[in-house]
């Protein structure tokens, strides 16, 4: 005969302080888990987010970032000499020669100083970014001291606003933009005339070329193309392979950071689990003794105390989900390892983490109740019902 579900519900239901002290703990670790997890896929989302598929970007051959990147002119020109980059519409070539440098500057309220991304634009930067739009102000004006700030910079740092001034490179520089970039690495940059900037920090080279593949299957041959050209010495990326690669590194730590507080946390989470599943066999010997005389083989009573344990980590890995899926309306900051810049990214919940985060509670569970339940299930008739 099997024991019917119910039986092991209506126990746990029976010891609800002891329940729900079991799963409040299993629930905090399964929180911690699943949080690093979105945090590391938040990560990777805005910065992958940030790249098309349909785009390449050039840089100074083995330079990781734009920031450690130079383009000279010439080859700059000869990169836009492609026949393979698109056009658009009006028949202008979907390319931009960009600058990128840091600056620092102040936080709001705090005056702590962070490492921003100046990206210097050319016509075709927006046309290659469509997920780049002005939400308040104006376009800044070619060839002036004029700049737009993404989101983020205008809501966190001090003179990032519309109407705000910011000195840097020599030069005030006037916010006449705001722009929103959605989920991207974009928001947390301030865009202006590629020229004046390069005027300005006195930088004779770009950091990279940008272009929009007329056909994107050909990137393989496009790629070859370009880093085979005695002329050149750059290295050819997809955009979101580019940004991939950003995100590798500070995501490797995260992972490993949090999986390695998950571990801790995760034997208490399991002792504790064994101390209920132990009380529970410890006061009900009287009851598994009378299952075996009425007739519940030894297996059916394990499977019992075993759904009981897989219970509890079932409860606290729901728990633990709801708790963490609060966390992606939050919106943190912190240094992308790469460009040595402040990156903004909130928590992102995916269904591979929702997986994950349950596979490890049952596990909890699981690890936690199966000693106790073989211990209930060895116990002979005549003993259980002697210690009764």
């Amino acid at each position: 005969m099997r024991i019917p579900v119910s039986y092991s519900l209506r126990n746990l239901f029976t010891r609800r302080l002891t329940t729900f002290l079991t799963t409040a703990g299993m629930a905090l670790v399964v929180f911690v888990f699943a949080s690093t997890l979105m945090l590391s896929a938040g990560l990777e989302k805005t910065l992958v987010a940030t790249g098309s598929d349909d785009n390449v970007i050039v840089t100074r051959k083995s330079a990781n970032s734009e920031v450690q990147s130079g383009v000279e002119r010439q080859q700059a020109a000869i990169v836009e000499s492609l026949p393979d980059i698109a056009t658009a519409e009006d028949g202008e070539q979907l390319a931009a020669k960009e600058l990128v440098v840091l600056i620092n500057l102040a936080k709001r309220g705090s005056d702590k100083p962070a490492n921003v991304v100046i990206r210097g634009i050319s016509g075709s930067s927006l046309k290659l970014r469509p997920q780049v739009h002005l939400v308040d102000g104006r376009m800044p004006r070619a060839g002036s001291l004029e700049i737009m700030a993404g989101r983020n910079i205008a809501s966190r740092f001090k003179g990032g606003g519309i109407g705000e001034t910011l000195r840097f490179g020599m030069s005030n520089w006037d916010v006449v933009g705001i722009f929103e970039a959605g989920a991207t690495g974009f928001n947390s940059e301030i865009w202006g005339d590629a020229t004046q900037l390069m005027q300005a920090f006195r930088r004779p080279v770009y950091s990279s070329v940008t272009f929009r593949m007329r056909n994107p299957s050909d990137f393989a041959v496009i790629k070859e193309k370009l880093e085979s050209d005695p002329r050149l010495t750059v290295d050819a990326r997809r955009e979101t392979q580019y940004y991939r690669d950003q995100s590798e590194a500070m995501s490797r730590f995260l992972r490993i950071l949090g999986l390695t507080l998950t571990v801790i946390f995760s034997l208490g989470a399991i002792i504790g689990a064994m101390i209920t599943m132990y009380a529970a066999v410890a006061n009900r010997v009287g009851e598994i003794g009378t299952l075996r005389a009425i007739g519940f083989q030894r297996a059916s009573i394990l499977a019992a105390f075993l759904l009981e344990a897989l219970l509890l980590g079932l409860i606290g890995g729901v728990g633990g989900l709801i708790g963490a899926s609060c966390m992606q309306f939050i919106t943190i900051s912190t240094m992308n390892w790469q460009t040595f810049s402040e990156l903004a990214f909130s928590f992102t919940l995916t269904f591979e983490i929702i997986s994950k985060s349950m596979m490890f509670a049952l596990v909890m569970g699981l690890v936690g109740g199966v000693v106790p339940a073989i211990r209930a299930s060895r116990l002979t008739i005549v003993d259980a019902l002697r210690e009764n």
